[in-house]
């Protein structure tokens, strides 16, 4: 109910918002002090100049006791200054938080005695004179009876000091540097019912002395449910907001979380359990995110796909033997272009390259193995099984080729050899250093088929194995012949995709090298 209004004071007056909000729930002391003098006369007799002596004497040791009240708020309130007026170190805000969470608690543990030495004894001593009772029995009751009252208005203080510094807290919380050290409370939450039961119980010997009679017995019991279902019914809804609108406030952050949102935090807005809540959350989701990070910046380094597997599995992958496709690619002639280019122009060359050659591979099913230089080995088939892998693997060459030819036009000209066959794909390495890759004849074929597109003149060219896999047409092939590849001693068919082929027949010398 009070939230809209407090944010908006808050917004209206800034840094001088918190000390102008102590100044208002200092004036509730004045509504429980008069509402004790009431339930005074209702339970003894006062007359007219009883009545107001005692509500003025008492009226002026409140306002007294406010002023100090004040004096000390402003001063637990100063480590907070710093933030409030625009300082926005993370230091700066660990201060503003622990003084505005902790100023209830503070001020509650501040001079413990002090209350009971100058306002109680006094205002009792003084209510015992006015009465002409006799200092027994009538002392100990009355001096029960204002300590009561007084422990009713402290914790009407405490709360209401709560609820003011909730604007605040809600936005250096926001600030807080995950794992900051906030303290913790030392004032159980169940505290304030408690003091209800014992408001309540000892209403009722005031409301019905000894000598009364029938009129007087009914006059206790009514007070004694006016207290139950006013005061204690207010001092609740304190503790019942205190409690609630935390919780509230987890619940949205709960739901923002499962909805992916890892940047939300919730208010810390105290130092009780529901303090240490929020801030667990906050630590929980912190923790999230930094997971989320790591994910991310391990799909930087690795495959997605494998990094999943790799989370999920653990970092050993045991090698296994799958059939895939294996693309290689290469730019052609860039060792020339790298000699007259400085090394940070070759650096951004490549990675605006590689920006268009790595998504086209993960769009088909494959993924970047292996970056070589100017060279790139792309799997299709491992670590995850791929139905119509040869075909994907031809798919994403000639979309390669297509984009390339839109992007660089004849100032770049690439190479790519696609292969199919049986492979061992798994982790390697050692010294806490792994990394997954594919072993096998069919890797070293697919390296040397991008090799010979320079004597052909293609830009992509699939041996026959690879096209004995195909189940599409890809737009048809032209036959290059058998050639033996260096380092291997069986023939091998290639074939040149149309839309990838090049222009023009290959000459007497691509010829001699495919078909020796």
């Amino acid at each position: 109910m009070l939230r809209g209004p407090l944010h908006w004071a808050y917004r209206r007056f800034g840094p001088a918002y918190p000390r102008l909000a102590v100044l208002g729930v200092l004036s509730l002391s004045f509504f429980v002090v008069a509402g004790g003098v009431w339930l005074l006369d209702l339970c003894v007799d006062l007359d007219g100049g009883e009545f107001w002596r005692i509500f003025l004497v008492t009226m002026a040791m409140s306002v007294v006791e406010a002023v100090t009240a004040f004096l000390v708020l402003s001063k637990l309130l100063r480590p907070a200054d710093p933030w409030l007026q625009g300082e926005r170190a993370p230091e700066d805000a660990v201060a503003a938080w622990r003084a505005v969470a902790g100023m209830p608690q503070d001020f509650l543990t501040f001079g413990r005695f002090v209350p009971v030495v100058f306002n109680v004894l006094p205002v009792a001593l003084f209510i015992t004179w006015e009465l002409d009772e006799g200092l027994f029995p009538a002392l100990p009751i009355v001096i029960a009876g204002v300590a009561v009252v007084l422990l009713y208005g402290v914790f009407v203080r405490f709360f209401g000091l709560e609820m003011i510094g909730r604007p605040v807290l809600e936005e250096v919380s926001c600030e807080l540097p995950d794992g900051a050290e906030l303290g913790s409370a030392t004032v159980p939450l169940v505290l304030p019912s408690a003091t209800v039961q014992i408001f309540t119980f000892l209403s009722a010997p005031f409301a019905s002395p000894e000598d009364s009679g029938l009129d007087q017995l009914g006059l206790g019991v009514v007070v004694t449910i006016a207290v139950s279902f006013t005061l204690s019914l207010e001092l609740s809804g304190l503790l019942l907001r205190s409690i609630v609108e935390p919780i509230h406030d987890l619940q949205q952050g709960t739901r923002r979380v499962a909805e992916g949102d890892l940047s939300v935090r919730v208010p810390v807005l105290g130092t009780d359990e529901t303090g240490k809540l929020a801030g667990s959350f906050n630590q929980m989701v912190a923790g999230l995110a930094e997971r989320e990070r790591l994910r991310e910046a391990f799909g930087a380094f690795v495959d997605p796909h494998l990094a999943e597997r790799v989370l999920v599995e653990g970092t050993v992958l045991e090698g296994e033997e799958v059939e895939v496709t294996v693309l290689f690619l290469d730019i052609r002639e860039f060792t020339a272009f790298a000699e007259r280019s400085t090394a940070r122009e070759v650096v951004e060359r490549l990675n605006e390259f590689y920006e268009i050659v790595v998504p086209v591979l993960a769009a088909h099913g494959g993924h970047a193995n292996k970056f070589i230089g100017d060279g790139l080995l792309g799997v299709f088939g491992a670590p995850d099984r791929l139905p119509g892998h040869a075909d994907c693997a031809l798919e994403a060459a000639l979309e390669i080729v297509r984009c390339v030819r839109e992007r660089y036009g004849d100032e770049l000209r690439i190479g790519i050899g696609v292969n199919s066959g049986p492979v061992v794909a798994g982790t390697i390495g050692g010294g806490g250093r792994l990394e997954f890759t594919v072993i096998g004849d069919a890797v070293n074929t697919a390296a040397r088929v991008e090799e010979l597109t320079r004597d052909t003149g293609d830009d992509v060219l699939v041996t026959a194995a690879t096209c004995g896999l195909l189940e599409r047409a890809h737009g048809g092939f032209v036959d290059r012949g058998e050639t033996v590849l260096k380092g291997k001693t069986e023939r091998v068919r290639l074939h040149a995709p149309v839309r990838a082929a090049a222009p023009t027949a290959p000459t007497p010398r691509a010829l001699r090298a495919v078909r020796r």
